[in-house]
């Protein structure tokens, strides 16, 4: 045995040395936001003393995949942290250690550490305790998932510079499932997915290189993520096929070191479309066979899959409808195929009629999942669970809670959150979601008439009727791009996500500073300002997107991105506004509208039935008001709606302002970065407010008391412009362009727009707002008389080839001389099949 020994510890000591080389050459490199909040930077002086003493070894009981995950990230982050060599042990040593394992390992060694059964499965206990004659950390759980939860815990708590020096720390998840759905497609393009292409597929197949995978699986099990649906919910059927099922098994290898478990995303009509059959009726024995033979070939090659994630009879998606069967109807088939290996289906409840006659005043999307699954209660297997949007609608700007949760007492239930932000700014515009998402978390559906209540976080969590599975599900879709969500600040919403699955009372102030101590370091001006920014972002979207509830007023036809105020209206999507000449707002109550209020338990209804009683944040989700209707606030709907989107684009431009303070305290390459996409949001912010201002002026014919709305002082329209080659166009929808029309150039052309400035001497901001479509990558440049000042390539892609409020860009020349009689000139060379349109030029005082 000796021998052995004296080779393990060897061996250790060489491991010990390469990850020392290896984290100290990786604090070496440029920052690209891969690292995401699992730097581990080097800490100052001043945090180490706070932290405390912490052993420089890790002593592993037990070996698995996960275990050793769990020591090897142990030491990857100590070392670099402390900069430091940390060894690695098999068996304990003569002095202080960082002892980890299960509880059944520890208990004989420490008997002070908790039993087994004091604690649900994937929780932890972080302590600290003599060991023969030595002190020594302590990280166990009752399984190896606990065991690495408690490890990338303690490692946050040094990063964040908290003393760990005297723990005794118990901590469980709120809900068995934590799990992220992908929307990737087999081809590699994701849907909503703004950060690249798919880490998981590329052209009908698996990638060969996993690399990447693997270090997502490392970010997700950090904060306690243990499930991730790999395939679009708009499945593609081949994924469980026998020819495709070793490539999800590849998937499933690399992330099982990280506790990650897979599930896929199926189509319900598979029986016929790949099986041979000429049916797909859950309730056919052949296709009961067909999903028993199919589910035992997944656990065949993914012994430990999670489960099924199923969208049917939903915009398109084929479900148990086309044979008048439930949705528990099909649930359950596929739900009986997947107990005998302990896995489970959800089934979302996104079940919609995307054809709704807009002209039937009862027609109301908000009804539908209650409508559809209300009836159904208690007909699903113990192992199938309705997995519920947060909000009766899509994910918008401000939503109130879904009544479906308070509904449900005898059927599992998940909450779906949507990580990636397909109408909140696509990860082009900073908005943190962790406050909206608390907002219906926290929200008390007075579903019992038991103390405390029974807010939605419980519900979900299955603890209040006493369901055996819930949990929390977030649409992820990272990408291929260096930072995951092509936006730094993004970040933020995959951590704060994780935080509230494992515990959903944490407030979005701690999750926003930890992530920011994590993220960008000790200094007390970036934690305030980072953490600042992502608290003020998400009321800043909605100030100058879509207030009092109306929804995102985004253009919800095709990119659900840039703003389109019509576009929800006159169309089966039910996405309405239902604004007119006179007033704003969706009727829902039971005595005039859609009889949606009554959907809540009576208390809560009761409240949103009442227009004087309907918060502010709700009116226009619940009620049709006049544009001259007051607010509790004291104004009135129309001047809200002027003053909001001012204030909103001005909130913007501050997140600039606060964050070229930082130039200096974060690395060059994050700090240009988000600058950048902080700027741009500042401008296409502009673009919204100047959007939703002019077309409500128009409806309304109310004017802004402030006498901005439709007025633009220091603004020269291109179609005013002197133009060589460029021709004035109207712009789809109106509202997107300044005066509704651009100069638009043809592909291929060079283009040039004049104007002499005729005002006082002075040094000036210069703005040019041009359409960056995305089919080319047209050449602008800004003379001031013979004097080139910028030129930019217009290669960004926002989804749509056509000027509109998408692709309105705004760039900004700062302290620019002018004088009376200078010449300002936009040139364009048009690229592709791009217009190289201009909107115009705006000239404002520099600060």
């Amino acid at each position: 045995m000796y021998p052995q020994r004296v080779h393990s510890t060897c061996s250790a000591r060489l491991w010990a040395a390469l990850i020392f080389v290896v984290a100290t050459a990786a604090s070496a490199r440029a920052e690209t936001g891969y690292d995401a909040w699992l730097r581990y930077a080097p800490l100052p002086a001043p945090i180490v003393t706070r932290v405390g003493s912490v052993p420089r070894s890790v002593t592993l009981l037990g070996d698995s995949p996960v275990l050793r995950s769990a020591r090897d990230e142990l030491t990857r982050g100590l070392s670099s942290m402390f900069s430091t060599p940390i060894t690695t042990n098999t068996a304990l040593p003569r002095t202080s250690t960082i002892l980890i394992g299960t509880l059944e390992r520890i208990r004989p060694l420490v008997p002070g550490a908790p039993a087994a059964a004091d604690l649900t499965d994937e929780g932890f206990w972080l302590g600290t305790a003599t060991v023969r004659g030595q002190t020594m950390l302590i990280v166990a759980g009752p399984n190896e998932r606990g065991v690495l939860y408690g490890a990338f815990a303690l490692l946050q708590r040094i990063a964040r510079g908290e003393d760990v020096s005297r723990l005794n720390e118990r901590q469980e998840p709120a809900a068995p499932v934590r799990w992220v759905n992908h929307w990737d497609n087999l081809d590699g393009t994701i849907e909503r997915g703004y950060a690249g292409r798919s880490i998981f597929f590329e052209d009908g197949r698996v990638l060969d290189d996993l690399s990447r995978v693997r270090d997502y699986g490392r970010l997700l099990a950090s904060v306690g993520i243990n499930g991730v649906t790999v395939n679009n919910v708009n499945a593609n059927p081949l994924v469980i096929t026998d020819s495709f099922i070793p490539q999800i098994a590849r998937i499933a290898d690399v992330l099982r070191p990280w506790g990650v478990a897979v599930s896929v995303s199926i189509d319900f009509s598979s029986p016929r479309r790949v099986g041979g059959l000429d049916t797909f009726d859950p309730l056919d024995a052949r296709v009961a066979a067909f999903w028993k033979d199919r589910v035992e070939a997944l656990y065949r090659a993914i012994p430990d899959l999670g489960g099924i994630v199923l969208k049917a009879d939903s915009e398109g998606r084929l479900g148990p409808s086309a044979y008048n069967r439930t949705h528990a109807d099909a649930a359950n088939v596929i739900a009986r195929a997947l107990a005998p290996h302990h896995g489970v289906i959800f089934y979302r409840g996104f079940v919609y009629d995307n054809l709704m006659d807009w002209r039937e005043p009862t027609n109301d999307r908000a009804r539908a999942a209650y409508d559809n699954f209300h009836p159904l209660d208690g007909k699903f297997d113990a192992n199938a669970v309705v997995q519920i949007k947060h909000g009766p609608i899509d994910f918008q700007v401000r939503e109130p809670a879904s009544p479906l949760f308070g509904a449900l007492r005898n059927t599992n239930q998940a909450i779906e959150l949507q990580i990636t932000q397909e109408y909140l700014g696509q990860q082009r515009h900073v908005c943190f979601l962790v406050p909206m998402w608390k907002t219906v978390l926290d929200f008390d559906m007075l579903a019992t008439s038991t103390s405390p209540g029974t807010p939605v976080r419980e519900l979900v969590s299955g603890r209040t009727f006493n369901r055996p599975v819930g949990g929390f599900v977030g649409v992820s879709n990272v990408g291929r791009d260096t930072n995951w969500l092509g936006h730094d600040l993004a970040m933020a919403n995959l951590y704060g996500f994780g935080r509230l699955a494992w515990n959903p009372t944490t407030s979005a102030r701690t999750i926003a500073s930890d992530w920011t101590l994590q993220t960008f370091g000790h200094d007390p001006q970036v934690l305030e300002t980072v953490t600042s920014i992502l608290l003020d972002s998400w009321p800043a979207y909605e100030r100058y997107t879509g207030p009092l509830g109306a929804g995102t007023l985004t253009d919800i036809i095709r990119v659900h991105y840039g703003p389109g105020i019509e576009s929800s209206e006159r169309n089966g999507w039910g996405q309405w506004h239902r604004a007119n000449g006179q007033g704003i707002g969706m009727d829902r109550t039971v005595a005039t509208g859609t009889g949606f209020t009554a959907q809540y338990i009576p208390l809560v209804g009761a409240q949103y039935e009442s227009v004087a009683s309907t918060p502010d944040e709700f009116l226009l989700f619940f009620h049709h008001v006049p544009y001259t209707y007051l607010l509790h606030s004291g104004k009135t709907v129309i001047q809200h709606i002027y003053d909001s989107h001012y204030q909103g684009a001005e909130d913007a431009a501050d997140f600039v302002t606060r964050w070229r303070r930082l130039e200096r305290l974060i690395d060059r390459e994050r700090y240009s970065s988000v600058l950048a996409k902080l700027e741009y949001q500042a401008g296409h912010a502009i673009v919204w407010r100047d959007a939703v201002n002019n077309w409500f002026l128009w409806m309304s014919g109310i004017p802004d008391a402030k006498g901005r709305a439709g007025r633009f002082l220091g603004r020269i329209e291109a179609e005013s412009m002197t133009h060589e080659r460029y021709a004035n166009t109207a712009v789809v929808p109106w509202e997107t362009a300044s005066a509704g029309q651009a100069a638009t150039c043809e592909a291929g052309q060079t283009c040039i727009a004049r104007h002499r400035y005729q005002g006082p001497a002075g040094t000036f901001d210069i703005a040019v707002q041009y359409f960056d479509e995305s089919d080319g990558a047209s050449r602008f440049s800004l003379f001031v008389g013979d004097q080139q000042v910028d030129t930019w390539t217009a290669d960004a892609q926002f989804g749509s080839a056509t000027p509109n409020g998408h692709t309105s860009t705004r760039r900004t020349v700062r302290r620019i001389r002018l004088s009376a009689g200078d010449e300002l000139r936009v040139q364009v060379v048009a690229d592709g099949l791009e217009s190289g349109a201009l909107d115009y030029i705006e000239i404002t005082s520099s600060p």
